[in-house]
């Protein structure tokens, strides 16, 4: 049988009430703005800005992926938006001077949220932190940390439940965080025993 890692939702709920206390005393109950990338982290960032004490204003940013051809080359092209994007400038600059929480489930190859942290520093944040359930530190292909994670991993298997889809775009309703050769979204493949 293949080898499957999983994560308790219990364990994931411990560490996300964790992190809520940790996100909550480096604000010293000033307000957070909390930037939550749709749709892959909107489980987990749910339940952090619920164990987030003090003032909390969400903005949205939705992924979009389109293939395109440049220079006589297929490629695709991952960009954001926000979800009203004819107020992004607007929501841009409600970002001057706020501390601003970018929360994104994986942190894989970090070149996704280098984007994005960019992007929002061009604003002028008063303080600018990024959050991730999952920090993949395998792949890395830049120089970024992730300030608050939920559990690190050097699997390069995918990952699926708590929000996060399997390769055939089921299992976000999993309670459990699974990774494996067998990790298809059904959740029925045994748990490795190991501690984690």
């Amino acid at each position: 049988m293949a080898k499957v890692t999983t994560v308790s939702a219990a364990r994931i709920a411990n560490r996300v009430k964790a992190l809520g206390r940790q996100i909550s005393r480096d604000a010293g109950g000033r307000r957070l703005d909390v930037v939550v990338t749709m749709d892959r982290a909107f489980m987990f960032a749910a339940d952090l800005i619920r164990a987030i004490e003090g003032p909390v204003v969400l903005h949205f940013v939705g992924e979009n992926i389109r293939d395109i051809e440049q220079g006589g080359h297929a490629r695709t092209e991952v960009y954001f938006a926000n979800r009203a994007a004819t107020n992004a400038a607007k929501d841009r600059a409600e970002l001057k001077g706020r501390d601003v929480l970018l929360v994104d489930s994986i942190l894989d190859s970090g070149v996704t949220q280098d984007f994005l942290l960019r992007r929002i520093g061009e604003s002028k944040p008063r303080s600018l932190r990024l959050a991730v359930l999952l920090d993949k530190t395998s792949r890395r292909r830049v120089a970024l940390e992730p300030d608050y994670f939920g559990f690190k991993t050097a699997s390069n298997l995918m990952w699926f439940g708590y929000g996060l889809a399997a390769s055939n775009g089921t299992g976000r309703n999993n309670r459990n965080l699974v990774a494996g050769a067998g990790a298809n979204g059904t959740g029925r493949a045994k748990p490795d025993k190991r501690k984690r």
